[in-house]
């Protein structure tokens, strides 16, 4: 395990040389959250104005508020940034042929770079929410009991295993075509809806929700968020978790599945 230590501490060391990339990142993606947060008070404030104060899909405008800044949290503390494109480009140009010969496993070694990642990305940019999160402080409360933010941590663990493992299992693709990046775009394009990133996922027609939960992206995003909020209680809770572990095993098996078959056609010199 000691030599995943060693990666997990040189992955921080080395993020931390683009320091200012993820600072620039972090203060740059509260513009869109800034917006729509701006745009769902004008929808509000329009359906008052016309005599309708009822809350959209079970949401207050508080409570759309609170999603959003909590959609915000948990996507600092799992999205794959670059992870993908970074595999893609070791399979490409060679450079898993190292660990081909060394008694490391590049599974093992991307996800604490990705780990690694995440803790860089909180750490630079802690500060600049920090004040964000102030400023809408009266939306972002804790939960009302600490079983509830137990699930909600536990939750958001499964969930950045998930986004590692399906992204690393597309960057597989690498070992059968020349660019994987169409291949991406078409994944995050689904997933940034079916996850619940643009909008909470019970303002769509039952028949829809009850669709997605078919996949794994509502585990993705939206799930961790409803635990917090209270929106996913008793046994639904159980249940949805049990799920979740589930497409993480999934993912996982995938992943080394996809990994395994990949090496049957992977071929370099050097390296």
């Amino acid at each position: 395990m000691s030599k995943y230590w060693h990666a997990l501490n040189i992955g921080i060391q080395n993020n931390l040389t683009y320091r200012f990339n993820f600072l620039a990142r972090a203060l740059f993606g509260l513009i869109p959250l800034t917006a729509v947060i701006f745009l769902w008070r004008t929808i509000y404030a329009g359906r008052a104005e016309q005599g309708n104060t009822s809350a959209i899909a079970t949401y207050t405008l508080a409570q759309m508020i609170s999603y959003y800044l909590l959609v915000t949290v948990v996507d600092a503390l799992t999205a794959v940034n670059e992870d993908d494109w970074q595999i893609a480009a070791d399979i490409k140009d060679g450079n898993i042929s190292q660990f081909l010969l060394k008694p490391v496993d590049y599974l093992a070694f991307r996800l604490c770079l990705f780990i690694s990642g995440r803790i860089t990305y909180l750490s630079v940019a802690a500060i600049p929410l920090a004040l964000f999160f102030y400023w809408l402080r009266d939306y972002f409360v804790l939960p009302a009991e600490a079983f509830t933010f137990g699930c909600f941590l536990i939750s958001v663990g499964l969930t950045a295993a998930l986004q590692f493992f399906l992204s690393f299992m597309m960057a597989m693709l690498a070992f059968w075509v020349l660019e994987v990046s169409t291949f991406i775009f078409i994944l995050y394009a689904f997933e940034y809806i079916a996850s619940g990133h643009l909008f909470p996922l019970d303002i769509l027609p039952t028949g829809v929700e009850r669709a997605l939960y078919f996949t794994p992206f509502p585990y993705q995003l939206y799930f961790p968020v409803g635990i917090y909020m209270g929106k996913v209680t008793g046994n639904e809770l159980t249940r949805g978790l049990l799920v979740q572990i589930g497409w993480v095993a999934v993912a996982y098996c995938l992943a080394r599945a996809v990994w395994n078959r990949g090496l049957k056609k992977y071929s370099a010199a050097g390296g």
